[in-house]
């Protein structure tokens, strides 16, 4: 198969694993009690059913595939895809998906232990195979260059509004993602500090992806 062809199959490939993973977090989050009602950090059980859905799409993990599944579906259909906001939009979706695979792999993996076969599997999807498949899918067939100073800016502009918004919505709702944004327990000036950590990280390596983009082979 030519290049274009492979790009077509590597993305479909990605698109569909998130879309499984995706629909298989909503049942297992429909299927979770709602009941006694729960706000510890993380945790998807102990709301409505509408709670626990928005729960489950509100992890930043759960936003970077589906980025990585939006950005993979059109490079699937046309593997040449480019367009200034297109551009933001598959820099955001590369580092986001590469903080969710790093940081999972080296920290979370730990003590982190999914129940059943389905969450292994969702798990599996989410944390190692779209993350791996995106930045061995960029590396391999780019396209680039398509990564330049305002696209880093762009790009920057979802991590900021989901950090923006987990803490309103935690300030309202008081149920935070992940623990070192829970504002009950931290306070807000420990937790502004890790959300500029939080920030710096997703800067270098939309920074590195940037230095990439201008090294490595042309990729049309």
């Amino acid at each position: 198969m030519t290049s274009a062809r492979w790009s077509r199959v590597w993305h479909a490939v990605i698109a569909a694993a998130v879309l499984v993973a995706l629909v298989a977090q909503i049942v297992i989050a429909l299927r979770l009690p709602g009941s006694p009602h729960n706000t510890d950090a993380g945790f998807v059980r102990g709301g409505s059913v509408a709670e626990r859905v928005i729960r489950v799409l509100s992890f930043f993990t759960v936003q970077s595939n589906i980025l990585s599944g939006v950005v993979s579906i059109q490079l699937a259909i046309r593997p040449d895809r480019d367009g200034r906001a297109w551009r933001a939009v598959r820099l955001a979706a590369l580092f986001g998906i590469t903080v969710t695979g790093v940081v999972y792999s080296t920290v979370l993996a730990r003590i982190h232990e999914p129940d059943g076969a389905a969450e292994t599997l969702t798990n599996t999807l989410v944390h190692y195979v779209v993350p791996l498949m995106m930045v061995l899918g960029w590396l391999a067939f780019g396209p680039r260059p398509r990564i330049d100073g305002r696209t880093v800016a762009w790009s920057l502009a979802w991590p900021v509004a989901w950090l923006a918004y987990t803490l309103v919505r935690g300030a309202i709702w008081s149920w935070y993602p992940y623990p070192f944004l829970d504002v009950v327990t931290h306070g807000y000036a420990r937790v502004a500090l890790n959300a500029v950590l939080v920030t710096l990280v997703f800067v270098a390596i939309a920074g590195l992806a940037a230095f990439g983009d201008r090294r490595l082979p042309r990729r049309p």
